[in-house]
């Protein structure tokens, strides 16, 4: 995995102010093809989860914009879901460009160089599927109960696919149902047309704020599907 900044040096007269360059590089579409590959020994479905988390969580302190990786964990659970047209959105939203049809390598639009393992896409030929004991997990859940917040609200920072950065007002008690209607009215946006997204992970409509471990300064991706503005009437 690396990160590294794109450069051109162009001879500029004395007078000028240096100003940097950066290279349009060729953009494909993500191509429907899924990467194979086998780890040194079998993987259970838990080890490739915190290899992944571990990835994920360390990425963005080497260099980088948080945002990208952001976007870049989200497409990437996309592409695993075969679900192209939605991993292709994310990736035009954060303005990622992939001169190879494929995560596996992606710009930003400062020129800054993004690559991602192949376990970071898809799961090793050698995974080894993990059985969960039904009789003991009823129990798991009734011992685990989500922590309380009050009602104190903030400015949540949201990323459209369009590309469009924009600021709600949240509490860590709204669930993403709530959240949409606020943005509904602001943005003219339809709830049933959003998908709202955090860490690589679609958040659903039950799922309240306090469970994703979300921090004010962090960004939620909302990908607008088959969006119309919603028309007002306005007084003659």
């Amino acid at each position: 995995m690396g990160v590294a900044n794109s450069r051109d040096h162009h001879p500029y007269h004395p007078s000028q102010s240096p100003i940097k360059v950066v290279l349009k590089r060729r953009n494909e579409p993500l191509k429907k093809e899924r990467l194979k590959w086998k780890n040194e020994y079998p993987m259970t479905e838990g080890q490739l989860r915190r290899k992944r988390d571990e990835f994920w969580d360390t990425a963005p302190a080497f260099d980088g914009r948080k945002e990208i990786w952001d976007a870049l964990r989200a497409a990437a659970v996309a592409v695993e879901l075969n679900d192209l047209e939605m991993a292709q959105a994310i990736v035009d939203g954060a303005c990622i460009t992939l001169p190879h049809g494929t995560l596996t390598e992606s710009y930003d639009e400062l020129g800054n160089r993004y690559q991602l393992p192949a376990y970071t896409l898809t799961p090793p030929t050698n995974l080894i599927t993990e059985r969960t004991n039904d009789s003991e997990a009823p129990d798991q859940k009734e011992q685990k109960k989500p922590p309380t917040f009050p009602k104190e609200e903030f400015q949540l920072r949201v990323r459209l696919s369009c590309g469009k950065d924009l600021r709600i007002s949240a509490s860590m008690s709204d669930s993403i149902s709530q959240l949409k209607t606020v943005l509904e009215g602001q943005e003219d946006i339809e709830a049933a047309h959003q998908r709202w997204f955090f860490a690589g992970k679609l958040l659903t409509d039950k799922t309240r704020l306090q469970d994703t471990k979300i921090q004010k300064d962090f960004v939620v991706q909302v990908i607008v599907n088959n969006y119309s503005p919603v028309t007002k009437l306005m007084p003659n």
